[in-house]
């Protein structure tokens, strides 16, 4: 691990301080997110006019979280999947985008859909009655969906869960930005981060401890995977998000987010995870060339297998609809 300097330091609590400030202002000691009613939303995209875009569901809170560059630009009420027709819990990318879009199994339409499983699960504008009333998928006002759906692309993660923790910046988790990574930054762009538009592919990393393996998508495709060792394997990696905010020579901040699938409070995110996790050359050097700001990194404790995912898509499912 690259040691903290003084400048790491100062970028980190600015990170910090902005990440609050993004908080306190769209929640207003909590009250103005928590009171929206079924319809209502905050949408501020001038706080990260630019740069790709990770999402959050919490399906007890029947809320939508949109992060840009790390940043909250919007909050919405949403409703999630009714008894029977569970919405799945998990690591998904947007797989298809369609504006108008009708259901084959239910005969309704779906404006503003974006495909989450092969399956059916989707965004889509869709009935807000205050509770979870869907067949699974993740219903939106027609305003927000708009909004969500020109800021989106192909492969854009979406975490949908029981529960997440609030996000907190974290300095040098580890060693998938360590000094080889760092010096290579520094060689290729000096002082400077890379830029939040540097490319248009979404790129997300996953990490799952029980394949030892780390997987890096571009869009909704793998494009490159190799083994992952991770000391103290008997200890779980929990489930994290690690949004990057960038870094140079001189240090690398993300913002850090836990998950869970069941609806009670998430664990505080683990920065430590990443001190644990070490890959083969040939992955570590697949994510160094994509890293670019808001570059999300997830790990799991789940496997990648058949049973959790569905070609071409990358989904790790860890609570299956009903």
């Amino acid at each position: 691990m690259v040691p903290l300097t003084r400048r790491s330091l100062m970028k980190a609590s600015a990170v910090l301080a902005g990440s609050l400030a993004v908080g306190r202002a769209l929640a207003q000691n909590g009250q103005e997110v928590d009171a929206l009613q079924p319809g209502q939303f905050t949408w501020t995209p001038e706080r990260a006019p630019e740069g790709p875009v990770a999402i959050i569901v919490s399906i007890p809170r029947q809320r939508i979280y949109i992060y840009r560059n790390g940043l909250l630009i919007g909050v919405s009420t949403c409703s999630t999947g009714k008894p029977g027709h569970d919405t799945p819990t998990g690591v998904f990318t947007v797989l298809q985008k369609a504006k108008t879009h009708t259901s084959s199994e239910y005969d309704e339409a779906m404006p503003d859909m974006e495909r989450l499983t092969w399956q059916g699960i989707a965004l889509h504008v869709g009935d807000l009655p205050g509770y979870p009333s869907s067949h699974g998928c993740v219903h939106l006002p027609q305003a927000f969906a708009d909004q969500v759906y020109a800021a989106t692309r192909i492969g854009t993660p979406v975490i949908i869960a029981g529960s997440h923790s609030e996000p907190v910046a974290i300095a040098e988790p580890g060693q998938i930005l360590g000094p080889a990574a760092l010096e290579e930054i520094k060689s290729k762009l000096g002082s400077a981060m890379p830029s939040a538009t540097a490319s248009s592919a979404a790129t997300s990393v996953l990490v799952s401890s029980a394949d030892r393996r780390i997987y890096v998508m571009e869009n909704e495709q793998i494009v490159a995977s190799g083994d992952a060792t991770i000391s103290d394997p008997a200890t779980p990696l929990g489930s994290n998000i690690f949004i990057w905010q960038g870094g140079d020579a001189a240090g690398s901040t993300w913002l850090a987010m836990g998950f869970h699938p069941a609806p009670e409070d998430a664990a505080v995110p683990d920065s430590s995870v990443l001190g644990r996790i070490a890959g083969a050359p040939e992955v570590m050097n697949a994510i160094r060339e994509r890293l670019k700001l808001g570059t999300m990194l997830v790990t799991t404790d789940l496997p990648a297998s058949p049973e959790t995912r569905s070609a071409p898509d990358f989904t790790i499912i860890d609570a299956p609809a009903s």
